[in-house]
């Protein structure tokens, strides 16, 4: 359904929630320009935009559906811009996105939300913060809401690079909990940077797009807004690819410090298995019915004690030596 609308005229906002039946009658001034919001559309809201803006049905097949790349199309009578919110939790360990199709026109821009993961209220506010820029048409309407896009991935980056860097901090720690908690952020992290670089990374291809002369979206005073956003973008996709490597790091690092701590135990135990072996050795084999030398008498005893005692102790410090134990 049609959720919001506002009609812009020569620059200024004239109009809020506009009833759809009066369309046709303000888009036939060639000095306004209307927004569309349309939430979860049915097929009635679908032909409605077939029928008033002669949407390509291929795009309307596409608006309809879920799991659409980002991408920039150019049909004959209007561009479909397609584009998704991204937000990661502050642990990494959740990425949440929210699908976003874009109908532009000579005079309107019709967004289709697939869910409710998209705060339109933020792409409003923007709107309402440059009234100056209204006057720019729909231009000025696709900016706001690319600012908001971009910078919501801006934000999920960085999330990520601070939880990654927070596992690396935790890479050496030799708590059980610190070594559990490592094991799942990485798998996490890993997975995450992977899924917002399925989002982010194609964004560049389509902020290009709509930056290019012929589509006459951008008139000149728009250049240097949306130059800035190419940047946001850029950085953004750049530190996106840069997090791959990181995030595959710790999870091969925790791997080697954990195959090394094993490696350690094993040294551990090996080292106490030979201390304990001389005093078993020697008493199981003195527990024969065997003579030795001071066999039954005091002196006896006291040379098998010290060997005992002596011999798991020179053990114990050649081990402590080589850091072993």
């Amino acid at each position: 359904m049609v959720t919001r609308s506002q009609l812009y005229h020569d620059g200024t906002l004239v109009l809020d929630d506009l009833p759809v039946s009066d369309v046709p009658a303000h888009l036939a001034d060639p000095a306004s320009v209307l927004w569309l919001d349309l939430h979860r559309p049915g097929a009635a809201e679908l032909t409605m935009l077939d029928r008033e803006f002669g949407i390509h049905e291929l795009a309307l097949e596409d608006a309809a559906q879920r799991g659409q790349r980002p991408k920039l199309d150019r049909c004959r009578t209007h561009e479909f811009l397609s584009a998704y919110a991204v937000t990661v939790s502050p642990d990494g360990a959740q990425l949440t996105y929210s699908e976003i199709a874009v109908f532009l026109t000579g005079q309107a821009m019709i967004t289709v939300r697939k869910d409710d993961g998209l705060d339109i209220e933020d792409v409003v506010a923007r709107w309402d913060e440059s009234p100056d820029l209204a006057g720019h048409g729909v231009g000025f309407l696709v900016h706001g809401l690319l600012g908001h896009l971009v910078d919501g991935h801006f934000v999920a980056v960085q999330q990520l690079d601070d939880s990654i860097e927070e596992l690396e901090g935790l890479l050496f720690a030799a708590g059980r909990r610190e070594i559990e908690a490592v094991q799942r952020g990485s798998s996490h992290c890993a997975n995450r940077s992977s899924g917002c670089a399925e989002f982010v990374l194609p964004m560049r291809e389509v902020v290009n797009g709509l930056r290019r002369p012929g589509l006459h979206l951008i008139t000149d005073p728009l250049v240097p807004y949306y130059q800035d956003v190419y940047d946001h973008v850029l950085r953004a996709t750049e530190w996106t690819e840069s997090l791959r490597d990181p995030a595959a790091s710790v999870m091969e690092t925790n791997l080697s410090v954990q195959a090394n701590s094993m490696n350690l135990i094993m040294k551990k135990v090996t080292s106490w298995a030979a201390i304990i072996a001389v005093p078993t050795a020697i008493t199981g084999y003195c527990g024969q019915n065997l003579p030795y030398p001071g066999f039954g008498r005091e002196s006896g005893f006291i040379t098998s004690a010290a060997v005992i005692v002596l011999l798991p102790a020179l053990l114990y410090l050649t081990f402590k030596h080589k850091d072993w134990l």
